[in-house]
């Protein structure tokens, strides 16, 4: 389905008409290469490793975007190739709009702009819609300040296997389908809307992780090894960091999660742990917006 055709001009005065579509399983292949492509490129350029270390990564999260069926995508296409995509969660309450790319050929030719507006108009509402960008990437932070998103948080990508063992007294072990209550109770109770629809897919998926005091549900994360999927609330910090340093030794590779340096504690203990930044990023958010309550930790689709 079509939904508007703008014109652009590509590398000088010739204009060319860019179609907003659907994204279909047929473009999988396409928005793998442009998402591998785009954020190597970009990101090689301003001194970071890219998001997507292989080509078979980025095809991999372009398929399971595609078919998931609680998300909507969107590719532009010029002359029947495709130069951008762009995805919105909409599982839950808050919606949540990523990974946006565009082919590196046809980047400041408003194909952007463009695609944003198709999942903004999409996502209008909703009670909210949020996304994280690059915090170096300047353009992108104005495009959507100027499409109304505020800016909401400062994070860094953190990674790798924290020091310390985990406390007397903590459990960490994997979530189970009796946790899903408890865990989406713990999510209302920080950020005050529901992230159940996530839960279950990570849960599905195998990866989520719980911290249990008392007999008690004090804490969760989503997905411990892949920083952009994964998400955590705990009633408390000391939750957090217990929780962080069970997941450093529940799993053989390193941890990744988004951490709110404005928390200057757990940011500085994270440190003091060893791990590494990997990259800073901006938290923006349209509508709606609860201050957490609790700990939490973000990821870049909610």
């Amino acid at each position: 389905m079509t939904l508007f055709t703008p014109a652009i001009s590509v590398s000088g005065p010739v204009q060319q008409a860019i179609e907003i579509r659907e994204a279909a399983p047929a473009d999988t292949g396409a928005i793998g290469r442009i998402l591998y492509e785009a954020f190597r490129r970009f990101h090689e350029s301003r001194g970071f490793a890219p998001d997507f270390p292989t080509l078979e990564s980025a095809t991999g999260l372009a398929a399971r975007l595609i078919d998931e069926p609680t998300t909507y995508g969107v590719v532009a296409t010029a002359r029947g190739r495709i130069v951008g995509s762009n995805f919105l969660s909409e599982g839950d309450p808050i919606r949540g709009i990523g990974p946006i790319s565009v082919d590196p050929d046809y980047q400041d030719g408003g194909v952007g702009r463009y695609l944003m507006h198709a999942v903004v108009r999409r996502g209008a509402m909703a009670r909210g819609v949020r996304l994280l960008q690059d915090a170096f990437n300047t353009k992108s932070m104005a495009l959507y300040a100027s499409m109304g998103f505020r800016v909401r948080e400062p994070v860094v990508v953190m990674t790798g296997r924290p020091r310390d063992p985990l406390p007397a007294g903590a459990e960490v072990r994997p979530m189970t389908p009796a946790d899903l209550g408890p865990a989406d109770a713990l999510a209302r109770r920080v950020h005050g809307y529901a992230r159940g629809v996530e839960l279950r897919a990570a849960l599905a998926d195998g990866t989520p992780l719980v911290l249990v005091r008392d007999g008690e549900l004090a804490a969760y994360m989503t997905v411990p090894g892949t920083w952009a999927l994964n998400h955590a609330v705990a009633e408390t910090e000391a939750d957090m960091k217990a929780l962080i340093l069970g997941a450093g030794e529940a799993g053989p590779g390193p941890v990744g999660f988004l951490v709110p340096i404005r928390h200057a504690e757990l940011f500085h203990w994270c440190l003091v742990q060893g791990l590494s930044i990997v990259k800073p990023m901006t938290l923006m958010t349209r509508g709606t917006y609860l201050e957490p309550q609790g700990a939490w930790l973000p990821s870049v689709f909610y």
